[in-house]
């Protein structure tokens, strides 16, 4: 388990994401908890990649199934995002040399129910492999639709103290960022993972 420090600013997670597809081994899950909230918004929402994967059409699970998909981690933090001097381009180039494109299957198995899930973000997911650019960016903005649609997501208002955690292997989920000039800070610690398959 890997503690990180506190959300104070979460502009970066006001997308659909699964926490740092971009590495081999993504995040397996994480504890959130509330410590100080604003008098109104910063709810968090969770889609659930087992029922996206599920409601698909059984041809499309057949399409998909076998197919990997690129995860890059400059889709989410462009460099303008860390500032611009000689020090923030610095950072943001070695954290990109750390961290190239890589790939991932596009319907993961969860290692512990067996059970398939759609396993593509609008946060990190830059490409279907095999797919043509046309068709990749196509079936992609259809899957993230899909992904979060209402019936597969809950919306969590959080109070003081509230702990939530998730399994990051199946879920995507999205920071509200509504509430500004306000202040929300969150505790949080990632639990590392495993190879996705």
């Amino acid at each position: 388990m890997v503690l990180d420090t506190a959300l104070t600013d979460v502009r970066d997670n006001a997308i659909w994401h699964t926490d740092v597809t971009f590495l081999p081994t993504p995040a397996m899950g994480a504890v959130l908890s509330a410590k100080q909230l604003p008098a109104y918004g910063g709810d968090t929402l969770w889609a659930s990649g087992i029922a996206a994967f599920e409601a698909l059409s059984r041809a499309l699970q057949i399409l998909l199934d076998g197919l990997t998909a690129t995860h890059d981690f400059t889709r989410s933090f462009p460099v303008e995002r860390f500032g611009s001097t000689a020090q923030d381009l610095a950072r943001w180039e070695e954290t990109r040399r750390r961290n190239p494109p890589l790939s991932h299957p596009v319907i993961r198995t969860h290692p512990v129910s067996g059970r398939k899930a759609l396993f593509v973000n609008d946060g990190f997911t830059s490409r279907v492999n095999e797919l043509e650019p046309a068709e990749s960016e196509a079936i992609l903005k259809l899957l993230f639709a899909h992904a979060t649609r209402p019936e597969f997501t809950i919306r969590w208002r959080w109070q003081e103290n509230d702990v939530a955690m998730w399994d990051n292997r199946v879920t995507q989920h999205y920071a509200v960022d509504d509430y500004r000039p306000q202040r929300r800070v969150m505790h949080r610690a990632t639990i590392l993972g495993d190879v996705p398959f």
